[in-house]
């Protein structure tokens, strides 16, 4: 288990890196950041100021190091207060190595400020907007997994039958179904032409402020319509692959011996065939989680749901490349951290699958 945590963790710091060098190249690519950030406002010497604050007149390596050197938890600084490597004072950060010109850190990654948000730090972005993304993508993916669970699990009891048959077709109309337009419809449908039955609105964030404007409120129904539309794709995704699974174990010699001995269907599905039958859709479930966090950007911007997708958007629209930065590989740690917690799910679930 050790070994294959620590050689997974490393795998994932090297991917990490490349997605990292990606972002760094591509931003480059696409112009000068320094007169993205001014965009019609240019003026030579805000340009220069704009270059020197955010270090953009280096050379490009020295910005490249430094931007590895900002992600990296194990970095060095220089102690030159004018120096775009200096680091300021912080708690959380722990002195290995302290000269009379540098210091190295350990530290959580430095993902450095906005160019936007009045110099905001980025990580403070981050810390504001993810946790609503994951409540509406934990939402999301508890939705599909019940739901698409139990219809995969009827469509394989009553497989060929009327009811299979409708359960196929509204899982495949779901997998086709582009979220933006299922967003637009379900916020026109469920909170516009029946708001007056559902008492859900067409947008709304988890936190508003109350009638009084004195203070903020959770409102959990604004939640509801986006989670549904963010879970409808993977939901369908699960009911095929439940029932597809669920078909293929119910064919073994062993559920035939189970049936034999005269065990209800309802114990052979428990016991013996939904485990073994769970392991692929495991392995979607945790796709689609680390896949909603950047899926939900589109319903998020829809919903006007103040997350991680939005943010995106909003990030996009301004040119604002530290949060955009910021984001991508915030998705990324997740997709990484995700793959290792399903394997290690697998072995849990099915003894015999070893961690190598």
């Amino acid at each position: 288990m050790i070994s294959f945590l620590i050689k997974n963790i490393f795998k994932g710091f090297i991917s990490l890196f490349g997605v990292a060098t990606l972002l760094f190249f591509l931003f480059n690519l696409l112009g000068d950041p320094s007169r993205m950030l001014l965009d019609q406002r240019e003026d030579q010497e805000q340009l220069e100021n704009i270059k020197i604050k955010y270090g953009l007149n280096l050379p490009l390596h020295t910005q490249y190091f430094n931007y590895l050197n900002d992600l990296s938890p194990i970095s060095f600084h220089s102690k030159n207060l004018n120096d775009y490597s200096f680091l300021p004072e912080d708690k959380s950060r722990i002195t290995f190595l302290n000269t009379d010109t540098f210091v190295g850190v350990l530290k959580f990654p430095n993902l450095r400020n906005s160019f936007q948000k009045n110099d905001k730090e980025v990580s403070s972005i981050l810390m504001e907007t993810l946790p609503n993304t994951l409540l509406l993508a934990i939402t999301a993916i508890s939705i599909a997994f019940v739901i698409g669970l139990l219809l995969g699990i009827v469509s394989a009891l009553q497989v060929n039958t009327f009811l299979d048959k409708c359960i196929m077709v509204i899982s495949t109309l779901g997998m086709s179904l582009p979220s933006f337009f299922s967003a637009i419809l379900f916020a026109w449908f469920f909170g516009f032409v029946l708001h007056e039955y559902t008492g859900l609105g067409m947008t709304g964030n988890i936190v508003e402020v109350d009638d009084f404007g004195e203070g903020t409120k959770i409102v959990w129904k604004n939640a509801i319509l986006p989670s549904i539309v963010l879970g409808i794709r993977p939901l369908a995704v699960i009911v095929q692959l439940t029932r597809n699974s669920l078909l293929d174990i119910l064919s073994k010699d062993y559920i035939r011996t189970a049936k034999s001995k005269g065990l209800s269907t309802y114990v052979i599905i428990k016991k013996h065939a939904l485990k073994n039958a769970l392991n692929p859709v495991i392995t979607t479930l945790s796709g689609w989680f680390a896949s909603l966090l950047a899926g939900a950007v589109f319903v998020e911007y829809i919903f006007n749901w103040n997350g991680l997708g939005k943010e995106i958007v909003n990030a996009l629209n301004s040119s604002d490349l530290p949060v955009i930065s910021g984001s991508i590989l915030t998705i990324a740690a997740f997709f990484i951290l995700l793959n290792i917690l399903v394997d290690i799910s697998y072995s849990i679930l099915d003894p015999s699958v070893e961690l190598k």
